[in-house]
């Protein structure tokens, strides 16, 4: 999805910002501060979340910021290999992830249940996703909005959006389904487009440190439920997270 082409930056710009985020860019200038590179930056704290059309928030409030890439935990599990989220694939493409649509930045990410299958009521994670991207070298948050929902899909060559099943999705460790999910244009800080938040500085690097974090997170009971019975066994009380937690790159676990 990173190499399509498409209208010149200027056109990119006037797509990905609709007017009332560039009225807030615009209102916030003296908050926004080039550096050498041209490249923009946003005090954290100097905008205002702003409601998305689809649902959910712009948290617009967090740009610059350069908090942790992973949140801090609400229970115990989120770091176990079972149930898991995984993110793998991210990008932008001009005519959308399964190129039949509009312009958007997706993120997919597959649940591993683990041994035991793992049932989400529809819609996944209804209004309950997060996405944080993070720039690279260390420019801080990006991107991040709250409230998302995701779509679920089905094949490779042909993917389509599937229906639940007596009202929810079952995942399994065939991993047959996949998740999507859109990142809204307004929920990009001021200085970047949908196009280029998923760029490596340099482009041609060949370190994973040079490109962008990604974190996404999915809440649900259900997980709680789940990571619950697969340690009835375990002694002692245990407070469990209801949420699945995703980093396309993070530096502690390579480095283990």
């Amino acid at each position: 999805m990173h190499g399509v082409s498409g209208p010149s930056r200027r056109a990119l710009l006037l797509l990905a910002l609709p007017v009332t985020a560039v009225l807030v860019a615009l209102a916030a200038t003296s908050h926004v501060l080039d550096d050498p590179s041209g490249q923009l930056h946003v005090t954290p704290g100097a905008l205002t979340d702003e409601a998305l059309a689809g649902g959910g928030t712009a948290v617009l409030s967090g740009c610059g910021a350069l908090d942790p890439v992973r949140p801090a935990p609400w229970g115990e599990g989120e770091q176990d290999k079972a149930p898991a989220l995984g993110i793998s694939s991210y990008g932008y493409s001009s005519s959308g992830p399964r190129f039949d649509g509009p312009p958007a930045f997706t993120v997919t990410a597959i649940v591993d249940p683990g041994p035991r299958p793992l049932t989400l009521p529809a819609p996944v994670a209804g209004n309950r996703i997060t996405i944080d991207v993070f720039g690279p070298n260390g420019e801080g948050r990006i991107a991040s909005a709250r409230g998302l929902t995701a779509k679920v899909i089905k094949g490779v060559e042909k993917p389509r959006e599937v229906e639940p099943t007596s009202g929810g999705y079952r995942f399994t460790k065939a991993r047959d389904l996949y998740l999507e999910i859109d990142l809204p244009a307004r929920a990009v800080c001021p200085g970047h487009t949908r196009e280029d938040i998923g760029r490596c500085s340099p482009a041609d690097t060949n370190q994973i440190e040079d490109c962008p974090v990604v974190t996404v997170t999915l809440t649900d009971e259900a997980v709680r439920v789940h990571r619950a019975s697969a340690a009835e066994s375990v002694s002692g009380p245990k407070r469990f997270s209801d949420r699945l937690v995703a980093i396309s790159f993070e530096r502690d676990a390579a480095q283990a």
